[in-house]
């Protein structure tokens, strides 16, 4: 069989979070400059962010993560399956705040709980709006792919 894709993680992801009552988007800019790959929106409003990785050189040589902690409830590594995750309990990748996930074409285990650890109120005030825009322009961009290009569209504050 196939080595596993990000796609293939990714879609185990959506369908993971999508049994605890929760709504995902892929590949969403950060305030900050950087790019989550998935942020999970809980019924209770919780931002859960996930880092997804399909290839024991890129989860080795990632040094950005620690980035992406401002900008979530709580933080997830999502890795595939037959990956080998023993640098994860390396104390310089926090495992008592990061959480564990080993997904396959088709489902995920959680392997650790991710500790939660609540924004601020005016920052998750923040992030709930933009991560509803960016939502809604990625909707309206189905609908009309030719918005993309229009004045305007690149001031989305996402």
């Amino acid at each position: 069989m196939a080595a596993l894709t990000a796609g293939d993680v990714l879609r185990s992801l959506t369908r993971y979070f999508h049994r605890q009552g929760a709504m995902v988007l892929h590949e969403v800019p950060l305030p900050n400059g950087r790019r989550a790959d998935l942020i999970a929106l809980s019924a209770k409003g919780e931002v859960v962010l996930v880092e997804v990785k399909v290839a024991r050189g890129d989860l080795h040589a990632d040094q950005k993560w620690a980035e992406y902690l401002p900008w979530c409830d709580q933080f997830y590594w999502a890795l595939a399956d037959g990956l080998d995750d023993a640098i994860l309990d390396s104390p310089e990748r926090l495992p008592d705040r990061c959480g564990r996930l080993i997904a396959d074409r088709y489902d995920v285990a959680l392997i650790r709980e991710a500790a939660h650890i609540p924004m601020p109120p005016a920052r998750r005030k923040a992030e709930h709006l933009r991560l509803s825009r960016l939502a809604m322009w990625r909707w309206m961009l189905l609908y009309d792919p030719d918005l993309a290009g229009h004045a305007g569209s690149g001031d989305l504050g996402i």
